[in-house]
């Protein structure tokens, strides 16, 4: 494990309290004491509580903090390169651009360029609107110009690919489930085994459609952290009783994917399925206990 990443999508940050999310991260930099860089999640919805939460994390000693668009509401591109240009002149802590325009505006091609070139603050950008010509076409405007402006790839389905044209890696849903696989997947292109690259990354594809197909985002994910172990807490977004049903399903499955990548727990679990055994019941959400129960087993 490269890293730490609170408060991202998979995290659901947008549904935790403004003090909820400046806790997971406090939690999470107690407990891993310096272990690892944690690039921390500071998309807030206004400019004062972005700034806000980028002094705190950086009193924390995070690395960076990960800010996507503006959201909910539309605004103009050159709106939000003024954002961030504002923000990178006044931020303490260095800034990962996130693109992500299923949830945010996007961050145009032409933006990122500006700002990669023009602020130092802006170290990089991760990039989830899943689309491979325009992360390729990134790298050909940016990295010549700024070599050490850092390309990650928000999407698994191209992260071998985007490796192979010259992106720097990625910060993924995935990740969070089985991060054991994903930094082998990148050790393995280090190493130039690009044999076990492809062969790695098509095992994502299957898992990771099953994890989108599961149920509202990002209650796949959920289900498959909870079957290598660890207990997520309950959704904070209701589910009707047919998708909940749906859910258990994808479980069924999602276990045994896990269980063939070597995963022991979620192997007992297919078993169990296998053999029509009722699955385990978790409880009533606690967000401290829960992000120190996941850092913890994560440093064993």
């Amino acid at each position: 494990m490269d890293g730490l990443y609170p408060n991202g999508s998979t995290g659901e940050f947008i549904r935790l309290s403004f003090e909820d999310r400046l806790r997971v991260v406090k939690i999470m930099a107690e407990e891993n004491r310096g272990r690892r860089p944690i690039l921390a999640g500071a998309a807030e919805p206004n400019s004062d509580q972005v700034l806000q939460a980028c002094k705190f994390y950086a009193d924390l000693g995070c690395r960076a903090v990960s800010l996507t668009g503006p959201y909910y509401y539309k605004v103009s591109q050159e709106s939000i390169e003024n954002y961030f240009r504002d923000l990178a002149a006044r931020t303490p802590i260095d800034i990962l651009l996130y693109n992500i325009p299923q949830f945010s505006n996007e961050i145009s091609l032409p933006v990122v360029r500006h700002l990669a070139l023009d602020c130092p603050r802006i170290i990089g950008i991760k990039d989830s609107s899943r689309d491979f010509p325009r992360f390729c076409t990134m790298l050909a405007q940016i990295k010549p110009q700024r070599p050490d402006f850092v390309c990650f790839s928000g999407t698994e389905e191209i992260l071998y690919p985007s490796l192979v044209m010259g992106g720097d890696g990625g910060t993924i849903a995935s990740s969070g489930v089985m991060p054991e696989v994903i930094t082998k997947l990148y050790r393995d292109f280090l190493a130039g085994n690009h044999a076990e690259c492809r062969r790695v990354q098509l095992k994502i594809q299957e898992l990771i459609a099953t994890m989108f197909a599961a149920g509202n985002f990002p209650e796949g994910f959920r289900a498959a952290v909870s079957l290598r172990g660890f207990n997520p807490g309950p959704p904070r977004f209701p589910m009707s009783p047919t998708e909940l049903a749906n859910l258990e399903e994808a479980k069924g499955k999602l276990a045994c994917l896990l269980g063939e990548c070597g995963y022991a727990d979620a192997a007992r679990e297919c078993e169990v399925r296998r053999r029509g055994a009722a699955p385990a019941a978790h409880g009533k959400l606690d967000v401290d206990s829960i992000v120190r129960a996941v850092v913890e087993k994560l440093g064993q």
